[in-house]
């Protein structure tokens, strides 16, 4: 607007001039043509100069005004693009939670068609239920009649002696009933007794067959001297030295060794190694596997499980070669002894045979004995599978990675028993799944303290 009121006013102003100059030039039209005309013109283009420099000016001024209008209409319009955007998305989260409350709204009316379902069968039951209320009270105001009634009545003499030798007969019989309820009690604490003791004879005459098998087994020619074992103490573990190349901890106990402890056979065709020997039931067994307190990470890798891990004083895992070297001899029993958080003990046994390097070490088994639900599939191939080498089980969940530990996994479920180490008190049901169990096809978890896997064999003439 200042613009146009300088425009308006330079142009007035070059008009005067002009008709100033017009009106001189007729004034003094006597006076020489050359000066006249250098003084008009000189003025002319000072004053058409100076409007010009002013011009200039105002343009500047003008597009610098432009320029920051320009700048604030710019700031304006990304204000408005970034505001744009956000309502944008806005929108995208409110159609998102417009579909998500579309299906709650869905789920709410499932849920209220049930509640209404629910509804109605708890009217139907309390209607029934006053009915019967009703039928109760009915007969108890007709028994209170009959009460009131009798107590009226007086009873005679006769009556009231049948009523005295009715009463001494209820409490003779009443004494009675004590009596045999004591008897039970006693007799119920006597069975619990007799109980344990045919729990602890069926566990020791599941193993009278294998002490007469290796008594058999192991008889020596009478011509030929009885081997002397030699035994090394060390100070800071119980570990024996056999004179000799000892098959397994059985031919140990049959030399004459009856302690447990830490001791190095020879299979056959291997080289020697070291085991723990556990004597029991009048036999030695050679564990493979020993969990007590959760000291060792059983989660392990391939290598790892086939060349085994641990200490043989503590925590340990044998290792699958050493295991095949010793089954490889003959045919074995596989015992496996649990203990739960109750301290409740329990133990399985199967006859097994345990496959090559090259099947990864396939497992079969077929159940002999145990007081626990079976766990573990009978006469199926279970291949050896650890988080880094998965050998295929019978679903396409990777078993070892998602439940932790090397283990013969046919289903991801049936049990874990060198999982991690999981007290009663871990938070989550996948915690507890992934932890160290015993859980049959129809039952349900027993979550472990300890457990113990060993072996033994049945039948050693091929030994001799």
């Amino acid at each position: 607007e200042n613009m146009k009121s300088f425009l308006i006013f330079l142009f007035i102003a070059l008009l005067s001039i002009s008709a100033g100059a017009e009106k001189d030039s007729s004034f003094d039209s006597a006076a020489p043509p050359e000066t006249k005309s250098r003084f008009a013109m000189l003025d002319d283009v000072r004053i058409l100069a100076n409007g010009l420099l002013q011009l200039g000016h105002g343009l500047k001024d003008f597009v610098h005004k432009t320029k920051g209008q320009m700048n604030d209409i710019f700031q304006k319009l990304n204000i408005f693009d970034k505001s744009f955007y956000e309502l944008a998305l806005q929108t995208s989260e409110i159609k998102e939670e417009e579909e998500q409350l579309r299906q709650t709204t869905a789920r709410l009316q499932i849920n209220n068609e049930e509640i209404k379902n629910l509804s109605q069968e708890m009217n139907s039951k309390i209607e029934f239920l006053i009915q019967n209320k009703i039928q109760l009270q009915e007969k108890v105001w007709g028994l209170e009649d009959k009460v009131t009634k009798l107590a009226t009545i007086q009873p005679t003499t006769q009556e009231t002696n049948e009523i005295s030798s009715l009463k001494a007969f209820v409490q003779q019989q009443d004494n009675h009933i004590k009596q045999l309820l004591k008897i039970v009690e006693d007799q119920h604490v006597q069975l619990d007794r007799q109980h344990n003791q045919i729990m602890e004879l069926e566990d020791k005459l599941n193993h009278i067959e294998f002490q007469e098998i290796t008594d058999n087994s192991f008889l020596v020619d009478q011509g030929e001297p009885e081997a002397t074992p030699f035994l090394v103490h060390n100070s800071t573990a119980l570990t024996y030295e056999f004179d000799g190349a000892a098959l397994d901890c059985t031919a140990l106990y049959s030399s004459g060794i009856r302690s447990n402890g830490i001791y190095t056979i020879k299979p056959n065709g291997s080289e020697a190694f070291d085991v723990y020997c556990e004597m029991k039931f009048g036999t030695s067994w050679t564990v493979i596997q020993n969990r007590i307190d959760g000291s060792l990470d059983f989660n392990q890798t391939w290598d790892t499980y086939e060349h085994g891990f641990g200490d043989l004083k503590g925590e340990f895992w044998l290792g699958l070669n050493k295991t095949y070297a010793i089954t490889s001899q003959g045919d074995y029993i596989l015992r496996i002894e649990l203990q739960d958080w109750k301290d409740t003990k329990r133990y399985v046994e199967y006859a097994f045979s345990l496959g090559s390097p090259e099947t990864n070490y396939t497992l079969r088994l077929s159940r002999v004995s145990g007081n626990i639900p079976n766990a573990l599939p009978e006469q199926t191939e279970l291949r050896f599978s650890t988080a880094d080498r998965d050998t295929g089980t019978a679903t396409n969940f990777n078993c070892p990675e998602n439940f932790l530990g090397g283990w013969w996994h046919s289903e991801c479920e049936e049990t874990n028993l060198n999982g991690k180490y999981v007290t009663p008190r871990s938070r989550g049901r996948l915690d507890r799944k992934k932890g160290l169990y015993w859980k049959p096809k129809k039952g349900r978890y027993y979550l472990l303290k300890s457990t113990k896997i060993m072996i033994h064999p049945t039948d050693l003439k091929g030994f001799d």
